[in-house]
């Protein structure tokens, strides 16, 4: 009974940890860039049009994503009324499952306390826990592709099992709805089909038993919760605006984003320098390497071969097209650590290995430290950049730099509370970093990294019957706003969003205001009567009423400051 109940404690400690790392300051803090704003705007749309079918960013359709994050965000928002807590909780739930997925399957494979240690090496593995904490769609593809993972490999290491082989392939649908990749979950069929005909013991697909068919019918069953309804609408109501939806979703934004991408251009070799966000776990990998090779090679052990090579193929998948970004292989962390735990008690008790857990928790300590202290008596550059270019004020760095010291001061406490336990210290000491960022950094900093400052400052300043038109604006401007806001689309180029605005402004000139970021701000515009707005985000603001206007027609031409500041306004535009 004592033992049953301390593997019971075990398993609570890790969930109860990653509940408290994870879901630290959910509620305290808006959307911030990127992507979160955007999200929770068209997710925003969605509840308030009851358009949950065809995406919208102001006026436009929203093409670039499936909307799976969205109408999970407008769940959470019916479910509990709020914006701030409904925009993370897909994220808090999907790596909370994650860290169940990988916890269960190492046990279910290996051993109890393997389980455990795969789910801590993915809690505090760096990147995952940032990304669980934000609400880009990152975390819920991870989570998606997590269960389908687990699903197959239940079915084709401890299988047959029909429930989990059609799980896995509903899951790998799911994540194809969410993010177009989702289907990678199911290329973990690979590396068992060949460990199989090869004659590998503890794996087999069982292909030709007809059961084996319920698993397609489950990913199509999964896309079509989505694509059938979206199509039907395309083809019934016969809307060119639906039809370059389907275009962009299904064409432009799969396929030719992968075989011709057109941003976040990387060299081949870019995810090897992206495994660096994989800390503290990765760092075990390199006394990894040899334990694996001995048991692929001379035990031929399928526990192995299936994570490490669906790891594998994920990273080479995401490396051939011309565009990347670190989060694309997120999906892949789990898998890792799932391979790395029957390992980690040994390597944990290696001097070097632990020497480096030791110095990787100081480093984090005398940062926060450094940085906290450096805040307080001195005058350092990143904080002068915080005010510049987030608008913080001073009363916001001063506590900003009191938190650092504080979790600076944890740290040290931890490391000579666990003296002896470096795993135990890097761990407390990280999720003292995680926890004081949602519980105190988030709201001290929500003002200036999301647009509420500027949007309650607007909303001050022009009156609460006045209207507001956005030019060249952020989707967090639209979220944020306080006022009556009209956009004139957010693709259109600047130039044109200005005719538009200035046109708009024309109608009813004494009740109307522009907000145009600065870099679009015309040169027709008398900057002593327009009016400055605080900076967020690094991006400036100005307020123009109809008396700032200096021979500004109320439509065509609008010209800028000078042909550089036009390029540099239409290569942000892209």
């Amino acid at each position: 009974m004592t033992f049953t109940r301390s593997r019971s404690l075990d398993a609570w400690l890790l969930f109860i940890a990653a509940l408290l790392v994870i879901g630290a300051g959910i509620g305290l803090r808006d959307p911030w860039p990127a992507d979160e704003p955007r999200f929770a705007l068209v997710a925003q749309q969605m509840v308030t049009s009851g358009d949950w079918l065809f995406p919208h960013r102001g006026v436009e359709l929203y093409s670039d994503k499936p909307p799976m994050l969205m109408w999970l965000q407008g769940l959470f928002y019916l479910l509990t009324g709020n914006w701030r807590v409904a925009f993370l909780m897909p994220s808090l739930v999907a790596t909370m499952v994650a860290i169940w997925c990988v916890k269960d399957l190492g046990q279910r494979l290996w051993t109890r306390k393997v389980g455990l240690y795969a789910g801590w090496a993915l809690l505090f593995a760096f990147q995952f826990t940032f990304q669980a904490k934000r609400a880009q769609i990152d975390a819920l593809v991870l989570g998606m592709i997590t269960v389908a993972n687990y699903g197959l490999i239940r079915h084709l290491l401890k299988g047959p099992d029909w429930k989990m082989w059609v799980l896995g392939w509903f899951f790998a649908g799911l994540g194809t709805i969410t993010k177009g990749v989702g289907f990678l979950a199911l290329l973990v069929i690979l590396p068992a089909a060949v460990a199989s005909v090869r004659g590998w013991p503890g794996v087999k697909v069982w292909a030709r038993d007809k059961r084996f068919w319920l698993g397609p019918l489950a990913f199509l069953l999964a896309v079509s919760i989505w694509l059938v309804p979206m199509l039907m609408t395309v083809w019934l109501s016969g809307d060119p605006e639906h039809r370059a939806y389907l275009r962009d979703i299904l064409i432009r934004q799969t396929a030719k984003r992968y075989a011709r991408s057109w941003d976040h251009p990387q060299p081949v070799w870019y995810f090897l320098t992206v495994l660096a966000m994989w800390a503290p776990t990765i760092l075990a990998l390199p006394w990894a390497i040899a334990p694996w090779s001995r048991r692929l090679r001379l035990r031929h052990d399928p526990r192995y071969l299936l994570p490490i090579a669906w790891w594998l193929i994920v990273l080479v998948f995401f490396s051939i097209p011309h565009g990347k970004r670190d989060v694309y292989i997120m999906p892949a962390l789990p898998m890792l650590c799932l391979a790395l735990a029957p390992l980690l008690p040994g390597i944990v008790k290696l001097k070097l290995p632990r020497a480096l857990l030791y110095a990787f928790a100081g480093l984090l300590v005398v940062a926060m430290l450094g940085m906290g202290v450096a805040m307080l008596t001195g005058e350092p550059g990143f904080e002068r950049k915080l005010r510049l270019e987030r608008g913080m004020d001073l009363a916001t760095t001063g506590t900003l730099a009191w938190v650092l010291v504080a979790i600076g001061t944890w740290g040290v406490g931890s490391l000579l509370w666990f003296r002896g336990r470096p795993v135990q210290s890097l761990f407390s000491v990280l999720a003292a970093v995680w926890v004081m960022y949602g519980i105190t950094v988030s709201p001290l900093v929500n003002d200036s990294s999301s647009a509420r400052g500027v949007m309650r400052d607007v909303a001050r300043r022009i009156g609460p019957d006045a209207e507001l038109g956005l030019v060249a604006w952020k989707e967090q401007n639209l979220l944020m706003t306080q006022s009556r806001t009209t956009t004139f689309g957010f693709r259109m180029a600047w130039k044109e969003q200005l005719r538009h605005g200035l046109a708009w402004q024309a109608q009813v000139p004494a009740n109307r205001w522009l907000l145009v970021q600065d870099v679009a701000l015309p040169a027709c515009v008398d900057r002593t009567i327009a009016e400055q707005v605080a900076n967020s985000n690094r991006r400036g603001w100005w307020l123009v009423p109809m008396a700032a206007r200096v021979n500004c027609p109320a439509s065509p031409e609008v010209s800028f400051d000078d042909a550089a500041r036009a390029a540099q306004i239409e290569a942000q535009n892209e």
